[in-house]
């Protein structure tokens, strides 16, 4: 392995956008070469404090860097096979970070010293795709599986429920709701979401308060709105729906996303979706766009009435040489540093980089950071589609 002395700089250039509201634009200020041969970035999430954020690689391994220097912190090893997720979960352990794989486990790590200081695991033949922390007491972790949702209390490892019935397919996502601790999402590759309270001991039959058909394979989903009660949900045909979870209503069932992004700004097509970010202050909401090539856009949906998709706020370009997997914002998340020096976020992508960004109006855009404790080999150029579990 090499050290990294050498930081990639891009200096942006707003085009010609004959749209009204001209969006932000973002500068480049660092990007990490972080790929070992065809492997790329899969998630960025940060530490409650924002001194640390992890970044699961498809090298199995988990690393460490600081959001706000781009200093290389360490490695966590362990996972035999893809990481699917990863989070910093319990307020009262908040150096310990979280990782689900599809080797089967959801494993614990110290980050003070990288170390795994648990497991929990549905067995080898088991993928896990999801997990969650909650319950009323904040006691149970939730995972999606094959087919199936695992509950374990977490303080003491034991084994609470497996509910198997309500779906058919993968489970690819499990939340439990803000403000709603006891109340338990899942979603999966059938189509369908499901509501189960987990009060008591916890049975399909008893538990499952609500389901709400989606009508395809479902990807990402995420709460907002005042109580929580929206609901977003991104599906693997890039189309996004907007529901009231309470009552199960569809506010907004957006088919053709990806055409009506692409038809909001200038550049490239848009050819899928990232993620969606929504404002704790407001009930708005945006979902995150990408091209092929690497561009970024934020798309405000109007998810009232028909539904449609603005023009982008925001647009990050000239960092990424591939597919964009991940989006950590800074400059408007609860938590984030004051000092943070005008980032605006970091990006990880199949082109394994991380890529750092700031605002316009920030002077010291074009300086990058040098750090040599950065690990990493020379890259090689490549070529890989975007490929989904499904």
């Amino acid at each position: 392995m090499e050290d990294a002395t050498d930081m990639e700089v891009a200096e942006q250039h707003p085009r010609t956008n004959p749209k009204p509201n001209s969006p932000k634009r973002f500068g480049l200020k660092n990007s990490i070469q972080t790929n070992f041969g065809d492997d790329y970035v899969f998630q960025i999430v940060p530490k409650d404090d924002w001194s640390s954020m992890a970044v699961s690689l498809s090298t199995n391994a988990v690393k460490l860097y600081s959001p706000t220097t781009g200093q290389y912190q360490g490695e966590c090893k362990g996972h035999t096979d893809t990481i699917n997720q990863i989070s910093f979960s319990v307020a009262s352990c908040p150096h310990v970070l979280h990782s689900c794989s599809s080797d089967g486990t959801i494993r614990a790590w110290d980050t003070r010293n990288f170390q795994q200081v648990s497991s929990f695991s549905v067995g080898s033949s088991q993928e896990i795709f999801s997990f969650s922390f909650g319950g009323s007491a904040d006691n149970l972790l939730a995972a999606g599986s094959n087919a199936q949702i695992f509950l374990w209390d977490w303080r003491n490892q034991r084994l609470v429920s497996c509910l198997e019935e309500s779906h058919m397919e993968d489970v690819t996502q499990v939340h439990f709701v803000p403000e709603h601790r006891n109340k338990l999402l899942s979603a999966s590759v059938d189509g369908l979401m499901c509501i189960f309270n987990t009060e008591g001991d916890i049975n399909d039959d008893d538990h499952l308060e609500s389901v709400i058909n989606v009508g395809t394979s479902i990807g990402r989903v995420g709460f907002f709105g005042e109580h929580y009660r929206k609901l977003w949900c991104l599906t693997h045909i890039e189309s996004l729906s907007i529901w009231d979870w309470m009552d199960g209503r569809s506010e907004a069932n957006l088919q053709e996303a990806r055409s009506l992004a692409s038809d909001s700004w200038t550049l490239d097509q848009v050819d899928y979706f990232v993620d969606c970010h929504t404002s704790k202050e407001s009930e708005s909401l945006w979902v995150i766009g990408g091209t092929g090539a690497g561009a970024l856009g934020y798309f405000p949906v109007n998810y009232k009435g028909t539904g449609a998709i603005g023009n982008p706020e925001a647009i990050l370009g000239g960092g990424h040489t591939g597919v964009v997997r991940t989006v950590l914002p800074m400059s408007s998340m609860e938590g984030a540093p004051s000092q943070s020096g005008g980032i605006f976020g970091w990006t990880g992508g199949e082109d394994g980089r991380l890529c750092c960004w700031l605002s316009d109006n920030i002077s010291d855009k074009s300086k990058s950071w040098i750090s040599s404790s950065l690990v990493l080999k020379s890259p090689r150029n490549h070529k890989k589609a975007r490929s989904h579990p499904y």
